[in-house]
């Protein structure tokens, strides 16, 4: 059989997909034991029992200024900033991307302004937040809104535009007004692909969040990472970075499972087919 024919089971796919994970963590332990047989000292590739000891302090141990757990502040602190930037982002697309897209005039008027902002580099972008809304949060957020929601407006506009223009002919037949029609019959068809658009701006934001708290925050996964740095503290920054990777990856998959869940015909399941 070629490849091709082949199908893979969940197990099968599960196994195959932990191969290549497993692979590296274990080339990383061999460098780390042999650059710490070198070096005892060694602070480039810290071993796990390195890491745990260097993160204790900051997962259990009140900060003595703040009072604080650092982890679980900065973790908060990221979430917050990403949730409400994601949030901005998502319901300005719905909102846009559904006129854009139902409505010619509008596309023309407004389409080349949101295309000329979409390629604008958001981080380039992040002086001018600063000085416009200040260091505090509220630049952190704009600048993940304004990085992601042009590309995600494009996308539902491109997408509402595609629909099968016998559904609009049918709908007006019938006597549907154009806000019934967009209500009725583009939205409801924008839904999956808006949470399919989000979870391709997931890892963009994550950027920008980064940048913004590198550059002016006094709490955050990004301004840790960066504050540690000088200190060449990498058993704080790998298990950083490995914790922002988790948090995508669940982000990620929460969104494939409500996707299915909520519009199980999106992805050719039925109503109480695959609840995986």
């Amino acid at each position: 059989m070629r490849w091709i024919n082949r199908s893979i089971s969940r197990k099968q796919s599960m196994a195959l997909g932990a191969l290549p994970i497993v692979a590296l963590l274990m080339l990383y332990l061999l460098l780390a034991a042999q650059r710490h047989a070198a070096n005892p000292m060694d602070k480039i590739l810290p071993l796990p029992s390195g890491m745990a000891q260097a993160m204790q302090a900051l997962l259990f141990q009140p900060d003595p200024l703040s009072g604080n757990l650092l982890f679980w502040a900065d973790t908060l602190a990221s979430l917050q900033r990403l949730g409400l930037g994601l949030g901005i982002a998502t319901a300005a697309a719905l909102l846009v991307g559904l006129v854009l897209g139902i409505l010619p005039p509008v596309r023309a008027t407004l389409g080349p302004l949101v295309t000329s902002i979409a390629v604008i580099p958001p981080i380039a972008l992040l002086p001018i937040l600063f000085i416009a809304l200040g260091l505090e949060d509220t630049a952190k957020i704009a600048l993940i809104a304004i990085g992601i929601a042009p590309v995600m407006i494009r996308d539902i506009a491109g997408h509402v535009a595609a629909l099968p223009r016998e559904q609009l002919v049918k709908a007006q037949t019938l006597g549907a007004s154009t806000w019934q029609i967009m209500l009725r019959v583009a939205l409801p068809q924008t839904m999956p692909r808006l949470l399919e658009a989000l979870r391709l701006a997931l890892g963009p934001a994550w950027v920008f969040l980064i940048s913004g708290e590198a550059i002016a925050s006094d709490v955050g996964l990004g301004y840790r990472i960066f504050l540690v740095r000088r200190y060449l503290s990498m058993d704080v920054i790998i298990p950083y970075v490995l914790w922002i990777a988790l948090l995508a990856i669940a982000m990620d998959v929460a969104l494939v499972l409500g996707s299915r869940r909520l519009f199980p015909w999106a992805h050719g399941l039925e109503a109480k087919g695959d609840k995986a």
